[in-house]
């Protein structure tokens, strides 16, 4: 597979009272062309800065990110606005992502208005091809937001995503505001859209069934680091990192007979302000020990597996 977007020491910081923020801080990934590349972790480890700042929404501090072999954060206006309508973001609230004051046929309009494409009866046209490829039924072609369910809302911010036919999409969280009988419906339709356009995702989220239903691979993150990478498939059979283990033992089992063996995290969460060298995850680990707190980096543990802990090999008897 052709390689699409690939992230080489990627760092955003945030300047705060207190001192700098590391949001992402030197994360390194890549992602192949038509598929899907999932990052989990809990709230506040830097999933959405990291998304956002691969569409350009956020300028990255450091390092450099390319999509389709050209580095995009040496790209001029014009080479930037052609990026941009290839490499869009669906966000995770479709209620405070669109305007309230726009239609569905207005939110769209806009979005190909501004990429000056089409004259005003392409645009039309457009409108309605993109409202049947999402699933939004014609007569809901000139209402608000508040007269739509969170489904159909989501629905509309898909459609303006895909508006400008884009090779990559960030999905933040697409689904964690819908209710559990809508969210499989709005997987499909993105599963359905990848396959008939060929699109390439970048899924965010804290839920891991879902996403282990939707990507091919899988990055960890802690703090604003990766802890570890793998095929999805792989991940979910075997975990190494520490983190990974408990995160993965917070998953409900829909078997009532089977005890869960959950791993309950017990210490203080070390501050994303200016951290000090080493793991980030040390001071909530068992088995941390000197040599956690220096500097650790993504080594292979088996084929296309990586995990970044200086133990992993004494933790698991590799």
């Amino acid at each position: 597979m052709a390689e699409l977007v690939k992230v080489e020491h990627l760092k955003k910081y945030f300047s705060v009272p207190k001192g700098t923020l590391h949001a992402v801080d030197d994360i390194s990934l890549t992602i192949d062309e038509g598929k899907t590349m999932g990052i989990v972790g809990e709230s506040g480890c830097g999933k959405s800065t990291l998304g956002r700042t691969l569409v350009h929404l956020l300028e990255s501090t450091d390092g450099k990110f390319s999509f389709e072999g050209k580095d995009v954060t040496s790209l001029n206006k014009r080479e930037l606005k052609k990026f941009r309508e290839n490499a869009q973001i669906i966000f995770q609230d479709p209620y405070s992502s669109l305007d309230p004051r726009m239609t569905v046929e207005d939110t769209i309009y806009e979005t190909l208005r501004l990429s000056r494409r089409y004259s005003r009866n392409d645009i039309m046209k457009k409108i309605t091809e993109i409202m049947d490829l999402v699933g939004i039924a014609r007569r809901l072609r000139l209402a608000y937001p508040h007269e739509l369910d969170g489904g159909r809302r989501q629905r509309v911010g898909i459609a303006r995503a895909l508006a400008l036919d884009p090779k990559f999409v960030v999905c933040d969280e697409p689904v964690s505001a819908l209710d559990v009988s809508i969210q499989a419906q709005v997987l499909n339709l993105l599963q359905d859209l990848q396959k008939e356009k060929g699109l390439t995702y970048m899924f965010i989220t804290h839920d891991l069934s879902v996403v282990r239903h939707i990507s091919n691979d899988i990055c960890v993150m802690y703090l604003g680091q990766l802890v570890e990478t793998s095929p999805s498939r792989e991940l979910f059979k075997t975990q190494y990192h520490p983190y990974t283990k408990a995160l993965l033992s917070a998953i409900p089992s829909l078997d009532i007979d089977h005890k869960m063996d959950r791993i309950v995290l017990k210490g203080e969460i070390t501050s994303p302000i200016d951290p000090k060298p080493g793991c980030r995850f040390a001071d909530r680990c068992i088995y941390a020990t000197d040599a956690c707190r220096q500097p650790q980096k993504l080594v292979e543990v088996s084929p296309s597996h990586f995990v970044s802990c200086c133990r992993v090999k004494e933790i698991n008897n590799l």
